[in-house]
């Protein structure tokens, strides 16, 4: 029998501090009607807006059927919209409406103050330290 207490386990610790995070992020972006996957792809149509859905695909990490669907939600709101790709016929880039930008007022402080909150009882560098090490672990289980 090996030594393994599950309380200490990082897949263990990591998936209830995203449990944690997730709610209370779900909570806070309820009354703007997002939920933090539409937040996701909106904060990267913010830093570039018009990315194909293949370039938004990769960069999220969320796969082009669940991205689709996401962006089906985003233009029903009224936040983004598909735009041929004058590059690739085939391709559509997602883009954001005047009210898609405009949240970026909103949510962008909102998402801020949650990560202070979370984070409120490490350093700085604490805090800087755990995103490099939570980086170092995404790109390690690689196929």
């Amino acid at each position: 029998m090996t030594d393994f207490n599950i309380e200490t386990s990082v897949g263990f610790l990591l998936a209830k501090a995203h449990q944690r995070l997730y709610a209370c992020f779900r909570n806070e972006l309820a009354p703007f009607g997002v939920t933090p996957p539409q937040f996701a792809l909106l904060a990267f149509l913010w830093k570039q807006d018009g990315l194909s859905q293949v370039e938004l695909s990769e960069q999220s990490g969320v796969d082009r059927t669940t991205l689709s669907g996401l962006v089906d939600r985003l233009q029903q709101q009224g936040l983004a919209v598909r735009a041929p790709d004058p590059e690739d016929r085939r391709a559509c880039r997602v883009e954001l409406t005047a009210a898609g930008r405009g949240l970026e007022n909103d949510l962008v402080p909102l998402a801020v103050r949650i990560r202070q909150q979370f984070s409120s009882g490490m350093t700085p560098q604490e805090y800087q330290q755990l995103c490099h090490l939570l980086n170092k672990l995404r790109s390690g289980c690689d196929d």
